[in-house]
């Protein structure tokens, strides 16, 4: 007994046979099991597009929503611009609202080029890449694990799951799927590697994770990710499991012990130097950021902690039950009990423990457990970037381990009951039909700005100081649709539960001002400059007010400030045109015209000021032009109508000038002038016939 040795399985060699060669009808059954593959995996896309598209298709209505849409759309002198080599360069070499992210403007600027300021084609392409983006986790996952059905499980709910709405349904969220897409890819990229380990693949790896870095720094996590995928289901390593046949690259050199965990690493040196180098510039860049509005007070390490805490257990609740979503949840501060967060910390570390002690028995329980505690760490609270305890969008990225688990673990809690294929084909479906009305449902709420935030009004905690952002931002939407004493209402109460916030003095003020109550007006800008001494916005808003008290020179010394402050503020260079004009300055006024062109070249006000300037200096042929322009960039204009056709009227024109005043009429029927002059150009023409 002594002698005897237990005899060691030798490693697969590689191209050589372990079996006795199949039989014609062996090969004939994996042929047709092949092909009945291929054809469900082409069923279950056709149903991932289908499904997506017909739940989200009604953002095709929707309209850009006043928080974050106009800093990086609607108001982004960068996205204006136009796609040129110039301005590419620009988004490379500039910051823009704090952040990196030139990938992102990219895209941004491409959906400008082609759509203008039409929400309907930017939101057709979050839509597209979310789509895209479940196309790919499905054929990742198949490709790595060759379970069809847990893959397209995981896919389908990652597609359709109420959750990830805000990240598709709001213009500004770009960011979320591209940089989802562009880590999709790597990953692809990355499994072709695994199998065949080259410069070339590993290149492509690199630059791929570089675009996704570029898209959004949230990324960051992937060779961490990636190094999951090493264990399971890569099996790139093993952790002293049995030996085995591995699925992909059987390579020796991959696949001989623990050792090489610590080459595993090394191989994602070059990732996690750019990972390193993203969160340093984030980090920077947000250290910088000045003039925004912080979240909240400032808050202790204690609450910090007990937010990160009980932000993991709030995700997981709102997966598993979606009921009132919102666009914001407000951090409560400082007043965060912190006991909730000492329980949801320990179940955290026991959740965390047994999928350790899982790890071989249930190596996805291991992988996706740390795929979602790791991909939500740049976002769970140890920094403070917004207003809100945690937001929707941030679960897009990591719920996917969640999925994982449940798609992988619930059928293996189940492989002995006799009637589990049934069983899990009906839950599934069950629960799809349950999350597509829902999803729907919460997909509507993203129609506009107002429908948006009075919702959150309705389903959200609203005592805390940064919910006044909603207020605030459902009163600029309110005053945008002429409802102005809602709108001075919703001000009120964001200034009622954060006094010091800036922006909504400001906007106060200008319902204000669009109401006549000139003085009111001013007291609330100069309340906002008070709080907020970088704030642009409001300095050009309060130039606006002393400029109807004719306080020209008052407005002059204001306007300046707000384009030292912004120089790439286009309403101030606007504004002050029109200011500088009042006052005879006629060269200072056209050379701020010209810059606010040049920063966004489809301003249609400042085209017809500048012609209005110079029709002043008697350079009516320029003049005509710009009057011109105006009017192809606004057709609906009705003052540049007036201002065209009353230049063509003093140029003898008057054919055109009578065009002209009759379109102005037509669009502004009490507009007296235009109707006087109408007259006077309609005789002009006869006395010349």
């Amino acid at each position: 007994m002594a002698n005897k040795k237990k005899a060691k399985k030798k490693p697969l060699a590689k191209g050589k046979a372990t079996s006795s060669p199949l039989t014609k009808a062996q090969v004939k059954g994996f042929e047709e099991t092949d092909e009945a593959n291929k054809t469900l995996k082409v069923a279950i896309c056709i149903f991932l597009m289908v499904a997506t598209f017909c739940i989200y298709s009604q953002v095709q209505d929707h309209e850009f929503i006043n928080f974050d849409d106009d800093v990086y759309v609607t108001e982004s002198s960068l996205v204006q611009a136009g796609l040129t080599n110039e301005n590419i360069i620009r988004v490379f070499t500039t910051t823009h609202f704090g952040g990196w992210a030139p990938i992102t403007s990219i895209s941004y600027m491409l959906d400008y080029q082609l759509y203008g300021l039409n929400p309907k084609g930017f939101l057709l392409t979050n839509l597209f890449f979310h789509i895209a983006n479940s196309l790919l986790l499905f054929l990742i996952l198949f490709r790595m694990t060759g379970a069809i059905w847990q893959s397209a499980f995981v896919a389908v709910v990652f597609a359709l799951h109420p959750l990830n709405v805000e990240s598709v349904a709001w213009v500004a969220e770009r960011k979320n799927v591209l940089s989802t897409f562009f880590l999709l890819l790597t990953i692809w990229a990355y499994i072709r590697y695994a199998e065949k380990p080259t410069t070339k693949r590993y290149s492509l790896v690199f630059l791929l994770f570089a675009f996704g870095l570029m898209s959004k720094p949230m990324v960051v996590t992937l060779p961490f990710v990636l190094l999951l995928f090493d264990y399971w289901p890569l099996e790139r390593f093993k952790l002293g499991r049995r030996e085995r046949e591995f699925k992909i690259a059987q390579k020796d050199k991959y696949f001989n012990g623990e050792k090489n965990i610590s080459k595993l690493v090394l191989e994602k040196f070059p990732l996690l130097i750019l990972s390193a180098l993203c969160s340093i510039t984030t980090l920077i860049l947000f250290e910088k950021r000045h003039g925004e509005p912080v979240a909240q007070d400032p808050v202790s390490i204690l609450t910090i902690l007990t937010n990160v805490m009980i932000s993991y257990f709030e995700y997981l609740w709102k997966m598993l039950w979606p009921k009132g979503l919102a666009i914001l949840y407000a951090h409560p501060g400082n007043t965060l009990a912190v006991w909730k967060g000492v329980l949801c910390g320990i179940a955290l570390l026991v959740i965390t423990t047994i999928s350790i002690k899982l790890i071989r028995k249930a190596p996805y329980f291991v992988v996706g457990w740390f795929w979602y505690l790791g991909t939500l760490i740049p976002v769970i609270g140890f920094i403070t970037l917004g207003p809100h305890l945690i937001a929707d969008r941030y679960a897009y990225l990591p719920l996917i381990g969640i999925f994982v688990i449940i798609a992988w673990g619930v059928p293996e809690l189940l492989k002995e009951w006799h009637y589990r294929k049934n069983v899990l084909k009906a839950s599934a479906g069950i629960l799809i039909l349950t999350l597509m009305p829902i999803t729907w449902i919460q997909v509507s709420h993203w129609k506009s700005s107002i429908t948006v935030f009075k919702h959150a009004i309705k389903v959200t905690d609203k005592k805390y100081p940064g919910f006044s952002v909603v207020h605030n931002n459902l009163g600029i939407a309110l005053s945008a649709d002429g409802k102005n004493e809602e709108a001075i209402s919703h001000y009120k109460t964001a200034i009622k539960l954060k006094p010091t916030r800036a922006e909504a003095y400001d906007n106060l003020g200008l319902v204000l001002l669009a109401e006549q109550k000139t003085e009111e007006a001013i007291y609330h800008y100069k309340m906002a400059i008070k709080l907020m001494p970088t704030h642009a916005e409001a300095y050009n808003n309060l130039g606006n007010a002393l400029l109807a008290e004719q306080k020209t020179e008052e407005a002059i010394s204001h306007y300046k400030t707000a384009i030292k402050l912004k120089p790439n503020f286009v309403p101030g260079h606007n504004n002050l045109g029109l200011a500088l004009f009042a006052e005879r300055r006629n060269e200072e006024a056209i050379s701020h015209y010209k810059m606010a062109i040049k920063l966004v070249p489809t301003h249609a006000e400042t085209y017809n000021n500048l012609g209005t300037t110079l029709f002043a200096d008697r350079k009516t042929g320029e003049a005509i032009s710009h009057f011109k322009m105006a009017i192809e960039l606004k057709p609906g204009y009705a003052e540049a109508h007036y201002n065209l056709g009353y230049a063509l009227l003093q140029k003898g024109e008057m054919k055109e000038a009578v065009h002209h005043f009759r379109e102005t009429v037509k669009l502004r029927p009490d507009f007296v002038a235009a109707r006087n002059h109408l007259e006077l150009a309609l005789l002009q023409s006869q006395k010349l016939e």
